[in-house]
């Protein structure tokens, strides 16, 4: 009995519930819950964690930063990850299908598919250059540890300075004499052999954006081999990736552990940790401080993707997506916090060794992921090794990301064609998603392929994403009816959300969203690369991308309002915005209450079969709803609460 018990925590069904192997037999279920768990994490735990958030924190007042940080977490990360889990378990469905709830907003779910496109493409571009990496460090001596290579400049000068065999022709005042002009160079204009690598050999850059120049071939086969990965650890689903989790997900985390003995052991990384989190109280002052923190909680945890709302749709119907939604959003936090450690350990030994300030050798992004961070690892004692664990563990997090990109593009489709054949044949559609993801990052492989990857990084997927996320706020608190939606939750957890997050996703989180927004756009500046300023048609593409998935929602709003029933555009406009009548949960023997199938067509209310007691519960909901409805007029358009205006309830 205990077994049983245990096994049907594992597969998140509430105690007492009967344990089924799979509960959703056409669409498919978790194996359990710890696979929806770690997906999770592998989702929200990505790339930004390592080479963003560390940045972020010093350049806010270190530890100062905290305090913002996990005040918007608390408003706005956890709440929102709780509303788009339990959308999608509730429902069932992908991004697409969950918009019964309102029709008229199915746009939204159609920006989330171009936004995961959008990230789908150019991140796994990213995956492949680290894959360049660790294929590269399988060597004796990192390539790019001195400065005797064929694509190095004059200006080159490396940290260990010139070649071994290079130091052994020269006298030892010949040695003296270049290791003084080495100095002079670092103080003045240095650049390292890490940074030419990635400019001159891996990327050969162009110098312009417009200017494609060739494709880079070994980037190329690394891009083929990155979407194949995808691809097989996709190719049953839900059920091949939640294998492939229980690696990808956790051993990030050994590696981090791993790199954070070796970097603390080292001289000067307890100045690199200083630098990291020493609070400078009075930034908390600053209102960029605190746009920062929103920001970084509300892109890290994946919020507006997609990807939260798919993955919790394979979940069982009564799986406690609360407490999930709390597990994954803190270990989402606290592993950007711990990953501070590891690159600032490492950081602070390199300035050490250059004799500059940890500010100089501070990075972000790419720049801290192919140019800084293996720059310091040449210094260690067996580098490649260390240079081989570094790229893996940057592979697994993009992978994690990658899994749930590509799951939430075949999930969308496939839920929303629905015939018997597209369902037996989704590997077809997985294997198509991934093909056509292949073909359209060709072109960010070419010398002008970091200029576009860029671009696409900070339009595709920027105040897009908050607009989404503030428009499902308000169709599902303020269109739908936050009572239904609170009915919902509790009918499907057993327990209605708690006051704290009723607050949250009503007032509280629509308007840290909107906070968001603002502070976007005014601390937007024109996109740079080092030194290179983009031209203006380049930023008009880069609006364009950006507006692409916001200008779905008005335009699918238009064309539902036109094809909906009525005389005047109030009524076609109040029908548009009815849930549909296939709204709610996917299998009926979860369909109840309300929910519950009608007796006939000319039936007022649709009442299930149920005990008196429950019968009598129904009818004192129904009775404080009409009293609450008062004045309530967006809410009673929903059509799910006025059952005498439709003859279906859960309309």
């Amino acid at each position: 009995m205990e077994e049983k018990q245990l096994s049907g925590i594992l597969n998140g069904a509430v105690p007492g519930e009967p344990v089924k192997k799979d509960e959703n037999s056409r669409r498919g279920n978790w194996g359990n819950q710890i696979e929806f768990v770690l997906t999770s994490v592998g989702y929200a735990v990505g790339l930004g964690n390592v080479w963003r958030f560390p940045y972020l924190c010093y350049r806010n007042g270190g530890g100062a930063f905290m305090l913002p940080y996990f005040i918007m977490l608390v408003f706005c990360g956890i709440p929102l990850f709780f509303l788009e889990l339990s959308f999608g378990q509730f429902a069932s469905q992908g991004c697409l299908g969950v918009w019964k709830i309102s029709p008229m907003f199915k746009g939204v779910g159609y920006g989330m598919m171009v936004v995961s496109t959008y990230i789908g493409i150019y991140y796994n571009v990213v995956i492949c250059i680290a894959f360049y990496y660790f294929f590269m460090s399988m060597t004796n001596l990192l390539p790019w540890t001195y400065c005797n290579n064929p694509w190095n400049t004059p200006d080159c000068s490396g940290v260990l300075g010139s070649s071994p065999r290079f130091n052994a022709s020269l006298a030892n005042a010949t040695t003296s004499l270049v290791a003084a002009a080495s100095e002079v160079v670092n103080r003045t204009k240095r650049t390292s052999p890490s940074e030419e690598y990635w400019k001159h050999y891996v990327l050969n850059i162009s110098d312009d954006i417009g200017n494609f120049g060739e494709v880079r071939l070994p980037i190329l086969g690394c891009l083929a081999v990155s979407w194949f990965v995808v691809f097989l650890c996709l190719i049953k689903g839900v059920k091949s990736s939640g294998k492939v989790v229980y690696f990808t997900a956790t051993f990030p985390y050994l590696v981090l552990t791993i790199l954070f003995i070796r970097g603390i052991t080292l001289d000067g990384a307890i100045n690199g940790i200083k630098f990291y989190l020493t609070p400078q109280w009075q930034k908390v002052l600053d209102a960029k401080v605190w746009g920062d923190a929103a920001s970084q909680i509300f892109y890290s945890l994946g919020c507006a993707w997609g990807g939260l709302i798919t993955m919790a749709s394979y979940n069982k119907f009564h799986n406690n997506c609360f407490r999930d939604s709390i597990i994954i959003s803190v270990t989402n936090c606290a592993t950007s916090v711990y990953a501070g450690f590891v690159i600032f350990s490492i950081l602070g030994f390199m300035a050490h060794n250059l004799n500059v300030p940890v500010s100089e050798v501070a990075d972000h992004g790419p720049g801290l992921a192919f140019v800084a961070y293996p720059e310091a690892l040449t210094l260690l004692p067996i580098s490649p090794l260390w240079s081989l664990l570094f790229f893996f563990m940057l592979i697994l997090l993009g992978l994690g990301t990658q899994f749930c990109l590509l799951e939430t593009l075949v999930t969308a489709v496939v839920d929303e064609i629905g015939t018997d054949w597209i369902i037996r044949n989704k590997t077809v559609v997985t294997l198509s998603v991934a093909v056509v993801g292949f073909l359209l990052g060709v072109p960010l492989t070419t010398q002008a392929g970091i200029y576009w990857l860029l671009l696409m990084d900070n339009y595709a997927a920027s105040f897009s994403l908050v607009i989404i996320s503030c428009i499902m706020c308000i169709c599902v608190m303020y269109v739908y009816g936050y009572r239904n939606y609170f009915k919902d939750v509790e009918m499907m957890l057993g327990f209605p959300p708690p006051l704290f997050f009723k607050v949250c996703w009503r007032f509280i989180s629509p308007l840290i969203i909107s906070f968001i927004l603002i502070f976007t756009v005014i601390q937007y500046k024109p996109i740079k690369y080092n030194n290179y300023v983009y031209p203006g048609w380049s930023l008009a593409i880069g609006f364009s991308m950006a507006l692409s998935s916001v200008v779905c929602i008005p335009i699918y709003a238009l064309y539902k309002i036109s094809r909906s029933p009525g005389a005047t555009f109030r009524e076609r406009l109040k029908f548009a915005c009815m849930a549909d009548p296939k709204w709610g949960p996917a299998l009926q023997e979860h369909r109840t209450g309300r929910y519950a199938p009608m007796a006939s067509e000319d039936t007022v209310e649709a009442r299930p079969l149920k005990e008196k007691e429950e019968l009598k519960d129904e009818e004192k909901d129904e009775e404080k709803e009409r009293k609450d409805e008062i004045s309530l007029t967006i809410q009673g358009s929903n059509g799910s609460t006025n059952t005498h205006n439709n003859p279906n309830p859960s309309a």
